[in-house]
């Protein structure tokens, strides 16, 4: 018996910020065939803290190396509006591959780190993981707020 059924995760809200259209066409295109509904994409860094907030996703898809602001100063600016008992996982997909970016990336908060180009399947893999994550930190807190 699973915890957490297939089409909770899939009802989830995902957000894409990417500079590369070609990019988020890729990831909307992966998302979509895996049977995602509620998908949201930027291309536009600068409108990606105002979107974070106001859609609340339930996971964001986040390049690093956008013009402008770039992926490690929106990881900074999503972990000063998020509530310190709140899970929103942050996947970063980026061209980057040096050790350095990978380790701050990942000190910032992003939850899970991909190297572009990127293996289509374990993507999606990787996104339903921390989707099922977040779904299951829900529910222990939720009951932790029943219990008192």
């Amino acid at each position: 018996m699973d915890l957490v059924s297939g089409a909770d995760i899939l009802a989830r809200r995902i957000l894409v910020i990417d500079d590369e259209e070609a990019n988020v066409l890729l990831l909307r295109s992966v998302l979509e065939r895996e049977g995602y509904r509620d998908i949201h994409a930027l291309t536009d860094p600068r409108r990606a803290l105002d979107t974070f907030v106001d859609l609340k996703p339930d996971l964001v898809l986040l390049d690093l190396m956008m013009p402008e602001v770039d992926g490690f100063q929106l990881l900074e600016a999503f972990a000063r509006h998020s509530r310190a008992d709140d899970f929103r996982p942050v996947l970063v997909l980026t061209a980057d591959t040096a050790v350095e970016a990978r380790r701050r990336a990942l000190s910032l908060g992003a939850k899970d780190f991909v190297t572009k180009p990127f293996d289509v399947v374990e993507v999606a893999l990787r996104i339903a993981n921390l989707l099922e994550t977040r779904i299951l930190y829900e529910r222990l807190r939720q009951r932790r707020c029943a219990d008192g």
